[in-house]
């Protein structure tokens, strides 16, 4: 019998992704036993670093799809966190482009009615961009909740200006700690 919800911690190539062992600990504290996966690009700006993550989390750390016939080791998901998720995750998830094993399993939980959040870390200039907005739309239309815009979130800089240390990461635990009450 599991004794605590299980988190799927997504995370991208962006500034914020230096933080996510805090996150981790921070969602342990919650009740979440966390689950991390990883863009492979965030796995190598982290590198020698995946392995202390996997023994904080007590689970491997997923970077790229599993071996077909390799048994998956995780629980099954109560909620799935996309945090940074960056514009290119954003859009590649709307458009349903699953080259990347995080984009394949959040594509996958909308079908699954797993709840789901993401948390887009853009900046002023790609978050302008005509697709961002479509593929935010898409997603919320999916029953993604997305925290930008009318949903709050990480409030846009300008290209090069970074901020890591605003990026409200506690938003996103805050929106799964509610996911009984998400719509999917």
């Amino acid at each position: 019998m599991r004794t605590s919800r299980t988190m799927y911690l997504f995370s991208c190539a962006a500034p914020p992704l230096f933080d996510v062992a805090h996150v981790v600990e921070n969602a342990q504290t919650r009740g979440w036993d966390v689950c991390l996966g990883l863009t492979p690009t965030a796995a190598r700006w982290l590198g020698g670093s995946v392995e202390g993550l996997a023994a904080l989390t007590g689970h491997r750390v997923y970077t790229e799809h599993p071996v077909p016939g390799v048994p998956f080791e995780w629980p099954a998901p109560d909620v799935l966190v996309m945090a940074p998720a960056t514009f290119n995750t954003i859009n590649q998830w709307a458009l349903g482009i699953t080259e990347k094993w995080v984009v394949g399993v959040a594509a996958e939980a909308i079908g699954r009615g797993v709840p789901l959040i993401a948390l887009p870390c853009v900046n002023n200039a790609l978050g302008t961009h005509p697709q961002f907005g479509r593929s935010v739309g898409t997603l919320r239309e999916a029953g993604v909740r997305v925290l930008h815009g009318e949903e709050g979130g990480f409030p846009a800089n300008e290209p090069g200006e970074g901020r890591p240390a605003d990026f409200p990461w506690h938003a996103a635990l805050d929106a799964a700690g509610s996911v009984d009450t998400l719509v999917p």
